[in-house]
């Protein structure tokens, strides 16, 4: 019994400590659970005033963004309302003013019907007294006709035929006094007419080898080109030595320089920086040197193939850059390097005409302007310079004479001289060469062939020496020696007024009898 009371006293008590054991269990579970809800609530609170912090600033951007765009669109609202304002003042301006002309024009139409009403008046009377003065006329005729035996038209023709010799005996006396006079001043009028056409002809030349248009894609281009108050334009200005004009002319800038290296260099410089976007003065620097330097490689690969393309070997290599150079020179509106390519080329077929050295005279013809690109500035004239640089680069001596000697300045020593010379009268002087194209050549001696065939008598004309001389053949049976004379002057006289040419044209009549005869 003692032992059974044990194990149900042990038993209780083992069932009591395990309830006591899991009340307590539980109730530290309880804090436990409560403790980590309470973390959770704590973090919970701490990411949701930063999820309201990061919201606030998302909010504050999108407001600061809105509000930007905004004020971009109010400014350009205030743009476009200032430009209406102006159009709508000047629209006022304008309807005032028309309407200012309009009573004017009232004003002025009644005191024309007023004047009108006068002048109707006054011609009734004027008709009144000229059909008076017709019944008197028609009266003094008849007395007239009564006394001298004639009639009218019979006293007119025998006046009109005596005051027709006379006037044309005037008029070649006059003619042939003007004709003398002009003799003795025609170097002087010459020297006028010359000076006139240089000044009418410089200004076109002077823009056309002198300005380069940069064309861009749109207008915006052009205030990333000027820069924060000008540097960029500036910097870009001060290192090319080109003036960049910006102005209203729509998606285009001007570069404006007298030497055209310079400007190919603005031009390429400027078309890197706007391709690449980084337009900055010291990016600038850096653009143009590596331009300049592609430059340099272009103009020396230009004279290497311009040498090997006509044939021409051993020439030093600053012979080759300065040829290379001519690519950006020009001459009277001709390309300089055009220009010597076709001189060395007309020298060499001479040269084998005449049975002598062709290249020789290619060599002496592709570098007889050599003095026109020089690197520095010097006072010789161009021909004289030029044979200065073939000697110091060890040409030939009949290549340096033929190159100082095609303008003149030094005498010629061989053949080769005359040839270079002749050449390049040829290439600047042939038709469309210089600032005068092919087909506004052509249709100008069609024109001029034309006049001269629109006068009476004219069997044929024909426009020869490059327009320089007009040949007109008249039928000795049509025409007389007298009137002969008399056509040339007219047809000078109509071809002054009427026709732009270069230079003078001579106006040659030929009137000629041909006899034939056949033997049988």
């Amino acid at each position: 019994m003692d032992v059974t009371s044990i194990i149900i006293g042990a038993a209780a008590g083992f069932i009591i400590g395990g309830i006591l054991a899991y009340f307590a269990w539980d109730k530290a579970l309880k804090k436990k659970k409560r403790k980590i809800i309470s973390e959770a609530n704590s973090e919970g609170e701490v990411i949701k005033k930063d999820k309201i912090l990061q919201a606030k600033e998302k909010f504050l951007q999108l407001k600061a963004e809105h509000e930007k765009f905004i004020q971009e669109k109010n400014s350009k609202i205030s743009v476009l309302e200032n430009k209406l304002n102006a159009r709508e003042t000047t629209v006022n301006q304008r309807r005032e003013e028309l309407q200012k002309k309009t009573r004017e024009f009232e004003i002025t139409r009644k005191e024309v019907d007023t004047q009108r009403d006068n002048l109707n008046a006054q011609l009734q009377r004027v008709e009144l007294k000229s059909e008076e003065l017709d019944k008197i006329h028609r009266m003094n005729l008849e007395k007239l006709e009564q006394l001298s035996g004639l009639s009218a038209e019979e006293a007119k023709a025998q006046l009109v035929e005596s005051l027709k010799d006379e006037a044309q005996t005037e008029a070649a006396s006059y003619i042939n006094e003007i004709m003398e006079e002009a003799r003795q001043t025609a170097n002087k009028e010459a020297k006028k007419i010359v000076v006139k056409s240089i000044q009418r002809v410089a200004t076109e030349t002077a823009v056309e080898n002198a300005v380069t248009i940069f064309h861009i894609e749109s207008d915006e281009i052009k205030g990333r080109i000027i820069g924060r108050e000008g540097r960029n334009i500036r910097a870009l200005e001060a290192a090319t030595g080109v003036e960049i004009v910006v102005d209203d002319t729509p998606e285009a800038i001007v570069l404006s320089a007298f030497d055209p290296v310079r400007r190919e260099i603005a031009r390429l410089a400027l078309h890197q920086l706007v391709t690449d976007g980084r337009i900055h003065p010291a990016r600038i620097e850096e653009v143009v040197e590596k331009v300049k330097k592609q430059i340099e490689e272009e103009v020396v690969e230009t004279g290497k193939r311009t040498a090997i393309d006509l044939g021409v070997h051993g020439l030093h290599p600053d012979l080759v850059r300065l040829i290379g150079k001519m690519k950006y020179r020009s001459s009277y509106g001709q390309n300089l390097l055009q220009h010597s390519r076709e001189v060395a080329n007309l020298c060499a077929i001479m040269a084998a005409e005449l049975g002598l050295n062709p290249k020789k005279a290619k060599r002496a013809g592709l570098l007889h302007d050599i003095g026109k690109v020089p690197d520095d500035e010097p006072e010789l004239p161009h021909a004289v310079y030029g044979m200065k640089l073939a000697e110091k680069y060890k040409e030939k001596p009949d290549i340096c004479n033929a190159i100082g000697a095609h303008h003149d300045e030094v005498e010629m020593e061989t053949l080769l001289a005359p040839i270079v010379q002749v050449c390049d009268a040829i290439s600047g002087a042939r038709p469309g060469a210089r600032r005068e194209v092919v087909e506004s050549y052509i249709k100008r001696l069609k024109d001029l062939e034309d006049l001269a065939l629109s006068y009476p008598g004219v069997t044929k004309t024909y426009a020869i020496q490059a327009g320089r001389e007009l040949r007109v053949i008249v039928g000795s049976d049509k025409m007389s020696d007298h009137e002969a004379e008399q056509l040339s002057y007219d047809i000078s006289k109509r071809i002054q007024d009427e026709m732009t040419y270069p230079g003078q044209i001579k106006i040659t009549v030929i009137r000629e009898t041909r006899v034939v005869s056949y033997a049988k």
